[in-house]
């Protein structure tokens, strides 16, 4: 009983663990393909992977198709406007930074969730939150400035914290294969004209590399899970988890050669014990259609 009772906290630990791993692998590509280019092939290539089991999902269960694709396309645009932003003030600040303020969104995500609920949000859950940003500044060793990059960045977070919170309203009454599935297809097309500007820079073997492996691992595997561990706990929680991401990049950098200092290494014992803080709280059941 125990193991299912943390079923969507380990769903999305392991979708944050994919996302994490793969961050240097894309750190490397992107040195040869844009990064339109990197992302319209990336999502085709899960498009490609999950829309066989898609169509077989929503004719088994007998989905509403007009909500699906009204929910669909909106959480679509949502997740390419959290990409595009990111992608694009990346060019105006260092990744560190960068990857700072796009955590903010596991502060914003509470305040998004309240304002759309109507409710205040949990003293614990924002207090966690807090304390989870403190840690990712220490991780990341940001330098902060308020600068294009910045602000588009920070776009970027507020953006994300929104797309969780609405895939959070839809989650138990769509199932989440046809729901990845349709925001995929989405961002593949509302981004190829950004693609075709930038153009697709060099398909080295690295970049394709990079574009299988996370297409189907982070984009594929990691989004359907985000998704389904969404059906079971509320969105704020899941920003925290999920904030498990730079904590597994910096292990992987760690096992890569790269070696962190004590500060970053304080830092995410800070994200983890921040985690830790929000789980201790009361636990609010959710009832999962179907």
């Amino acid at each position: 009983m125990a193991p299912r009772r943390f079923a969507a906290e380990g769903a999305l630990v392991v979708a944050a663990f994919l996302f994490g791993i793969t961050f240097p692998l894309v750190h490397d590509a992107l040195e040869d393909v844009t990064p339109f280019g990197y992302l319209v092939l990336r999502f085709a290539i899960a498009v490609i992977v999950l829309a066989p089991f898609a169509v077989l999902v929503a004719r088994r269960d007998g989905v509403e198709r007009r909500q699906l694709v009204r929910v669909g396309v909106v959480a679509g645009l949502l997740l390419f406007g959290g990409y595009a932003t990111q992608t694009v003030g990346l060019q105006y600040t260092t990744p560190s930074t960068s990857a700072f303020i796009t955590g903010l969104y596991v502060v914003f995500t509470p305040f998004v969730a309240a304002i759309v609920e109507r409710s205040r949000p949990s003293r614990r859950i924002v207090g966690a939150a807090v304390v989870a940003t403190l840690g990712l500044y220490m991780l990341t060793g940001a330098d902060v400035a308020l600068g294009r990059g910045e602000l588009l960045t920070l776009a970027c977070a507020l953006i994300f914290a929104i797309w969780i919170v609405y895939q959070g309203r839809y989650a138990t009454r769509i199932h989440p294969v046809p729901f990845t599935t349709l925001q995929m297809v989405t961002l593949v097309l509302v981004g190829v004209p950004a693609a075709v500007r930038q153009g697709l820079g060099d398909l080295s073997p690295t970049a394709w590399f990079a574009i299988v492996f996370t297409g189907v691992a982070c984009s594929a595997v990691a989004l359907s899970l985000q998704l389904w561990g969404q059906r079971r706990i509320p969105p704020a929680r899941a920003a925290l988890i999920l904030l498990l991401e730079p904590v597994f990049a910096g292990l992987v950098s760690f096992v890569d050669g790269e070696r962190l200092g004590s500060v970053e290494l304080l830092g995410a014992v800070v994200i983890l014990g921040a985690i830790v803080l929000a789980e201790l709280g009361p636990r609010r059941a959710t009832v999962v259609a179907g």
